[in-house]
């Protein structure tokens, strides 16, 4: 499952070129995320209420072609890869008039509970695993 997360570009997000900075994708790529985990049912907030913390292990985010201020981009995002202790979340960020793509990326996160320790979703908490399993596109 792939979702979609539409932003207009803010007049704060843009550097002295007027372009998007690059320091703002990685922000893009968590609000992506944030909506990803409500469509697929199982939200940030509801993991963190069940004791389970998904913390940032990398980021990788490669730049194609500039965003501009008020330009609305789409952040596609999905989950690529998923063991029961990290999960990797891939992101496209195309600009919604032209469908040119703009950068691409992603992001790979640790099952932790509430005291940082990892864990085995898997057991730990089977329903979450397969919310998240279960939306890879085989």
């Amino acid at each position: 499952m792939k979702t979609a997360t539409e932003i207009i570009v803010r007049y704060a997000e843009t550097d002295q070129m007027g372009i998007v900075h690059h320091s703002v994708y990685p922000i893009w790529f968590e609000a992506a995320r944030t909506e990803f985990g409500k469509a697929i049912g199982m939200s940030y907030s509801d993991c963190e209420k069940r004791g389970l913390m998904l913390p940032l292990l990398s980021l990788e985010c490669s730049y194609k072609k500039p965003a501009y201020y008020g330009e609305t981009v789409v952040i596609e995002a999905w989950v690529e890869k998923m063991t029961p202790v990290r999960m990797t979340v891939a992101y496209n960020v195309l600009n919604k008039e032209s469908n040119e793509l703009l950068a691409t990326g992603n992001t790979v996160h640790a099952w932790t509970n509430s005291n940082r320790r990892p864990v085995n979703l898997k057991k730990a908490d089977p329903e979450v695993y397969a919310s998240y399993y279960g939306s890879i596109e085989k």
